[in-house]
């Protein structure tokens, strides 16, 4: 990545690369960004293989810090920005990070477990911070660096990434996608979407999610194009820039749609240069994307996974009115197939069973799990996403539930497994399952369902209060059951299919 982007630069340095509050970066502007802060990371001990990590809401220096990590050959671990102190904790000791940029914001939510870190090294990436011994300013050592225009030699299984993903058993897994995950992702979308040189991306979702970074975002610098990059999403915003720099793609999970469809200024706002919108991370309910095609905006949904580096299927804009509600079919360098309970590719169209991907996208595993790599990819390299789906009888893929309990809220994922294992530390729980049920805005909002302990009472605003010690906002239940006891069957597995039907 440091290298393409270094000949796209050569090539076009002048041409508008990222705007962000207002202010724009030239190719050539970002380049010597990416090469001065390569310079910083160097002389201060990273090289092939270290590992340097990114916790901040979205900026250019994301990508400048991206980009400077493959220069070096390190490895870059984007932080989930909405987690807690200890899951940062458990993260970056995970990874063995060596030095970690952190933006001014986030400084305070570091510092408490800052002590117990294996982090060498500390970086304010931006903004203000009143503590520069512990945080020294980024900005002022790369302007007095050495920049490092010379990218190392790559090969195409090094890792480039690690993005750390929920896991069931309630440890986050660090996803490894290597400098070939990432390349024939672009080529995959080069091939199959219209990406131009002269497209203006908006992008509002979070940049640490693989749908954000390497749906459309990365592809769109390859090619020379601009990107519009907004802080958070916020609908008012996205609905004006969309205007005022005469956007014509954007990457968007159904709950940014659904509120840029409810705001007050969308029956007015110019939306009249927008190409399509590429929509993945979660279903997309059919009546939104009617309401979008009745104003003319084509959605081509997408599938895919950290573990696949973005895509496995899309919808491309000749089929998005047609095949409403598919996620379209696989790029032309991935395969997806569907197997049954036995490991069996299913033939037959409307059968549901596994979804299963293979490519050169997919990752070579998680990092220091080799049984969770092993349970994962089998031995035909197949890689088990844990979603069920099934195919129709023209071959376009559709996703209908999870075969994991997973619960998809906001375009973020939350694992039961994870949220049952803080709640049940409360003092008045005495079991708890948590599930997932339809939520208008959301799309599905999590609900903590509890047995309680004799004698004892809870109130949702407790549990929650308790919850936010211990788990990021998104994760914590929205609303609380009372039982008497949680359905079981004669092995002890609780039956989550009876507490969603009640």
């Amino acid at each position: 990545m440091g290298q393409w982007f270094t000949e796209r630069a050569a090539r076009d340095g002048q041409r508008p690369a990222i705007t962000f509050a207002g202010h724009t970066l030239s190719y050539a502007d970002m380049l010597l960004q990416i090469d001065q802060l390569a310079g910083v990371l160097q002389s201060g001990g990273i090289g092939k293989g270290s590992r340097v990590a990114y916790l901040g809401f979205n900026h250019p220096m994301f990508f400048v810090a991206l980009f400077a990590c493959s220069k070096l050959g390190a490895i870059f671990v984007p932080l989930n920005f909405r987690l807690t102190g200890p899951e940062f904790e458990y993260i970056l000791n995970d990874a063995g990070v060596h030095t970690l940029l952190a933006d001014a914001e986030h400084l305070a939510v570091l510092d408490p477990v800052r002590e117990r870190l294996v982090c060498q090294r500390y970086w304010c990436a931006h903004g203000q911070t009143s503590d520069a011994a512990r945080w020294p300013d980024l900005a002022q050592a790369m302007a007095c660096s050495t920049p490092v225009a010379q990218a190392v030699a790559l090969h195409q299984d090094d890792v480039a990434a690690i993005m750390y993903t929920s896991g069931t058993t309630g440890k986050p897994k660090g996803a490894m996608l290597t400098v070939g995950n990432f390349w024939w992702n672009h080529v995959n979308e080069l091939v199959m979407l219209d990406v131009r040189p002269d497209d203006v991306l908006l992008t509002s979702a979070p940049v640490f999610h693989i749908g954000a970074l390497n749906v459309l975002a990365l592809t769109n610098f390859l090619k020379g194009a601009h990107m519009v990059l907004h802080r958070s999403f916020d609908p008012a915003a996205a609905l004006r820039d969309i205007a005022q720099y005469r956007v014509t793609t954007l990457f968007a999970v159904p709950a940014m749609l659904l509120f840029m469809t409810q705001h007050a200024d969308f029956a007015a706002a110019d939306t009249s240069t927008l190409r399509y919108v590429m929509c993945g991370g979660a279903p997309c309910p059919e009546p939104l994307l009617h309401l979008l095609a009745e104003r003319g905006i084509l959605v081509q949904q997408g599938y895919g996974l950290t573990e696949t580096a973005a895509m496995a299927t899309a919808l491309s804009n000749e089929w998005s009115s047609r095949k409403i509600g598919s996620v379209g079919v696989p790029p032309l360098l991935t395969e997806v197939c569907i197997m049954d309970s036995a490991g069996q590719p299913v033939t037959v169209a409307q059968e549901r069973g596994e979804v299963c991907v293979r490519g050169m996208n997919i990752t070579r595993g998680y990092w220091n799990q080799a049984e969770a790599t092993q349970a994962a990819i089998d031995g035909q390299h197949w890689f088990r996403t844990g979603d069920v789906g099934y195919f129709d009888e023209q071959g376009f893929y559709y996703i209908c539930d999870r075969v994991k309990d997973m619960v998809i809220t906001g375009g973020e994922n939350v694992y039961p497994a994870e949220v049952e294992s803080v709640l049940f530390g409360h003092p008045a729980v005495s079991e708890v399952a948590v599930i997932g049920v339809p939520d208008p805005q959301w799309g599905e909002a999590v609900v903590a369902v509890v047995a309680l302990k004799p004698g004892a009472e809870l109130e949702l605003e407790a549990l929650r209060e308790f919850a936010s010690l211990h788990l990021a906002r998104y994760k914590i239940p929205k609303h609380l059951r009372i039982v008497d006891a949680l359905p079981r069957n004669a092995t002890g597995k609780i039956l989550k299919y009876k507490l969603r039907e009640g």
